[in-house]
């Protein structure tokens, strides 16, 4: 007996198919995930007698994501996430349905797939077969196709096994990519640039805010934008109409200008007043006709939304999770489904036989299979035929279950519902039009009667009412009962629908049938969007924001236009006329020129964020900081890239992205104000130089140290005591008093920075000068404030051991070695400045010098600051003079 492991996309699944095939005669166990049963019985597949084993995944089983060492937000640029390796694996949450499926995979003939039948779960599919095949390579592998969880679609399925579809697979992987990809480079993006420089009044956790952007998800948020946009900028203009009235024994008759409006006054009054100098109208045309209102096309995924939406006021998400309870438990067909158009194989009589004994639309389904009765009619095609389920229609009669909620037989009754009105007669009526005339103006009226409902008497969600009109005949004369000239204003368009948004999306080709409603949820979740009671949407301030900063920048990324020739390319996928390896490319290619485009433009979303909210004083004014520009490799881990942010104390840093992992790390004097990238290379240093030519900033960086530390910190901060000069105190004293870290002081370790000799030796100068010179330890005063410069050492590779001088004053950039004092060389205030930087003290520089500056080459030096922005000139970096360089400052010895 073959042994066969069917494995269906959900638990009720398995269950429902195990239960029809097995007749209900089955044996049920465990697998290792409790809520994933395993179903034991036997049956014949086309005469081979087969032991059966049905089990069940939840969805996907795999997912795609990136690489451990780019899943950390810091850990690259954002860009490289274009190219970086993704990996699709089996979640923790999902090892343990891995498990079951390899112990049954290992002792089975064949493997029968029993996912739903469109694109997603095709690649569910191929999930399953990867991990079955990885345990056992001899498995013959089937595909079930249905479309109900009904006994006839099951066991035709049973019989009918196919190969599973390896274009669809494809489509949906390479979507999954996609998305990936753009969605996480563009959040990282947003959120890194704006959370820190804004106070988000919709976030709760303004800290934890992420500022999301998906493919679908922004064209979405576009739509509600752009309506928006076109009331606001709506201006009401006043117009005029004539409009007149017949009062006769049979009523009264309204008539309409057939001129509609005009908008320019004079000439309204001037017609106006001929028409009442001449006030008798004559009846130019009666015509009457019949008029047929049809029913709907067959119920598709997008129309079964809309119509929920406008019905009953369910939102989409919504709809889709009470449609896919009434799918599993058999009364519905699959939910998701593009098609609009019936087969010709589908046994459309059955369906209605079934709902004969409905106490509410029995009758009318008797009717509707009396041929006397002539209310049949062969549904419409709209056109549309995804080629994998019918449309969405009722499978199983109820009269109602008691477990149902209110929602749950509302979406019943209007599948039912609009299933028979699909097959069903349109609704006939007569109508009348009369046209008159009155001093040359021409004006009409018109009636309805309905002469047979036909399809609206059992479609009750529509109507098509009575609006009786006096008889009227060619060449009529009468006085009007009235004849008046109104005014009136145009109005904006309404705020766009849940429906209407749905009909934007479906129209854009936004998303699948099965994905709308996700990418409206995600709208609301993020906060981008509001919905009030009649399901009408209003952007917030945070979702008009991103898309005005975009917009602002020329790209529109917040079109449809992107995103529907991906989704147009994937279909071409599903459908073998293109290959997932070329989507891929094209739409990644195009996807990474746009991303970089909004990097260079990002001062837009700046300029739009700073409309609407309010700064943060949380915000470092770094920009290069929070989107991690890259200065160079990593070359401890050569992994990740070294980039340049600031610690939590503001002072900047290079540290490697790999963090925590790697530690690798340059800090920089604490005294620099700005620290920026440039792409120059200098031609005595190596690409990704930190400080460049420099001697004395290369110093500084030494002092501060590199590699792992337990904080950054440049220079401690001072304070002024009530009876002293300024002395150097620690501004975290928990961290400071920690044996564990570097001391603050002299950045040795080995003692705490409460007992660093330097620290001992500064106060007894402070004290006392002579007291210093009768113990024998060295100080000399700050040529530049006059504070006693006390002695310390250097604990850095290159200068472990030297002994150098430097001012405890913050305001002040006093340094000098020791061994430069023997020999002669002068003091100097040392630039605090680090790639492009400008030092702590501008008033004495003339100014913030921006860039480091070599005397021999000064004039091609170019530098970029963090907005993106060229920094270029020939300027001294020590006061900011144009006229000379910084080895020819008449201040630096001074």
């Amino acid at each position: 007996m073959i042994k066969v492991l069917n494995v269906a996309e959900k638990p009720s699944v398995a269950k429902s198919v195990a239960t029809i095939l097995s007749r209900n005669q089955l044996r049920v166990r465990d697998g290792r995930s409790r809520y994933n049963k395993i179903f034991e019985f036997n049956y014949s597949i086309n005469g081979q007698q087969c032991h059966m084993l049905v089990t069940s995944v939840t969805g996907h089983l795999m997912e795609v994501e990136f690489e451990d060492r780019f899943r950390k937000w810091h850990s690259c640029d954002p860009a490289d996430l274009y190219t970086a390796p993704v990996r699709k694996y089996v979640p923790e949450d999902k090892l343990d349905i891995k498990r079951t499926l390899e112990e049954e995979a290992r002792r089975c003939h064949w493997l029968v797939l029993w996912l739903d039948c469109d694109r997603e779960g095709e690649n569910i599919a191929f999930e399953v077969m990867e991990v079955c095949k990885g345990v056992n390579r001899n498995l013959t592998i089937r595909r079930a196709r249905f479309s109900a969880l009904i006994e006839r679609d099951i066991h035709e399925a049973a019989q009918n096994l196919i190969a599973p579809n390896q274009w669809f697979s494809d489509a949906v992987d390479a979507r999954q990519e996609i998305d990936l990809r753009i969605g996480a480079s563009f959040t990282r993006f947003q959120t890194m640039l704006l959370r820190d420089r804004f106070v988000i009044d919709s976030a709760q956790d303004d800290r934890n805010l992420v500022l999301s952007y998906g493919p679908c998800q922004f064209p979405t948020l576009g739509f509600v934008v752009e309506r928006y946009w076109e009331i606001q900028s709506h201006e009401p203009e006043e117009f005029w109409t004539i409009n007149c009235t017949h009062r006769s024994d049979e009523g009264l008759a309204s008539f309409s200008w057939m001129r509609g409006h005009l908008f320019d006054y004079t000439s309204s009054v001037i017609l106006y007043e001929m028409c009442v100098e001449e006030p008798t109208a004559t009846v130019t045309k009666v015509q009457q006709q019949e008029k047929l209102k049809y029913p709907p096309y067959p119920l598709s995924t997008i129309e079964l939304e809309k119509r929920a939406s406008r019905y009953f006021r369910m939102s989409s998400e919504q709809t889709m999770k009470v449609a896919e309870d009434l799918y599993q438990a058999g009364f519905i067909s699959y939910p998701r489904t593009e098609t609009d158009s019936f087969s010709s194989r589908t046994d459309l009589h059955t369906i209605v036989q079934e709902h004969q004994e409905h106490p509410v639309w029995g009758s009318y389904a008797q009717r509707l299979l009396d041929p006397g009765a002539g209310l049949w009619r062969n549904p419409s095609n709209g056109g549309h035929d995804d080629k994998a389920h019918p449309p969405i229609h009722p499978t199983k009669f109820s009269a109602g279950e008691s477990r149902w909620s209110q929602d749950h037989h509302r979406l019943y009754e209007l599948v039912v519902r609009h299933f028979l009105a699909c097959v069903s007669q349109p609704a006939v009526g007569a109508e009348t039009v009369v046209e008159i005339d009155i001093a040359g103006e021409r004006f009409s009226a018109s009636g309805r009667v309905i002469l047979a409902k036909n399809y609206l008497d059992v479609y009750r969600f529509e109507s098509w009412g009575d609006s009786m009109i006096p008889t009227h005949v060619q060449g009529q004369q009468f006085i009007p009962a009235t004849l008046t000239l109104d005014s009136g204003v145009t109005r904006p368009p309404p705020l766009l629908s849940e429906a209407d948004l749905l009909s934007c999306m479906d129209k854009a080709g936004i998303g699948t049938d099965a994905t709308m409603h996700d990418h409206i949820k995600k709208l609301l979740d993020r906060f981008y969007v509001t919905k009030d009671a009649n399901t009408r949407f209003s952007p917030t301030n945070l979702g008009e924001a991103l898309v005005m900063g975009y917009d602002d920048m020329g790209y529109e990324l917040w079109k449809p236009n992107l995103r529907s020739l991906m989704e147009y390319d994937m279909k071409e996928v599903s459908v073998g006329n293109k290959s997932k390896a070329e989507v891929l490319a094209t739409c990644l290619q195009q996807m990474k020129a746009c991303f970089l485009d909004a990097k260079v433009n990002k001062v837009k979303l700046l300029e739009a964020m700073a409309i609407f909210f309010n700064r943060s004083d949380r915000s470092n004014g770094d920009d290069s900081s929070a989107l991690g520009e890259n200065v160079r490799p990593c070359g401890l881990c050569q992994e990740a890239n070294m980039v340049l942010k600031k610690n939590r104390d503001g002072n900047f840093m290079v540290g490697c992205s790999g963090f925590p992992q790697c530690r690798n790390a340059v800090w920089l004097p604490g005294p620099v104000l700005e620290a920026t990238i440039t792409n120059n290379i200098c031609n005595s240093c190596t690409p990704g130089c930190i400080g460049g030519c420099d001697e004395t900033l290369r110093q500084l960086i030494e002092i501060c140290g590199t590699g792992s530390r337990v904080q950054a910190r440049g220079r401690p901060p001072t304070t002024t005591p009530s009876n002293g000069p300024p002395t150097t105190t620690p501004s975290n004293p928990q961290r400071s008093n920690s044996r564990q870290a570097p001391c603050i002081y002299c950045y040795q370790t080995g003692h705490a920075s409460t007992d660093c000799p330097s620290r001992i030796s500064a106060t007894r100068h402070v004290q006392s000068h002579g007291m210093n010179q009768q113990n024998g330890e060295s100080s000399i005063p700050c040529s530049t404030c006059g504070t006693p410069c006390v002695l310390r050492t250097a604990n850095t590779a290159n200068n472990r051991g030297r002994k150098f001088y430097s001012c405890s004053s913050q305001a002040c950039n006093f340094f000098v070695w020791e061994d430069s004092l023997n020999n002669g060389s002068a003091p100097r205030s040392a630039p605090r400045q680090n790639i492009s930087s400008s030092a702590s003290n501008p008033s004495r520089r003339g100014g913030r010098g921006r860039g480091v500056q070599n005397a021999g080459r000064a004039g091609d030096v170019t530098f970029v600051s963090a907005t993106g922005e060229p920094i270029s000139g020939r300027r001294c970096f020590v006061c900011g003079d144009p006229s000379h360089f910084a080895n020819a400052c008449p201040s630096r010895g001074s």
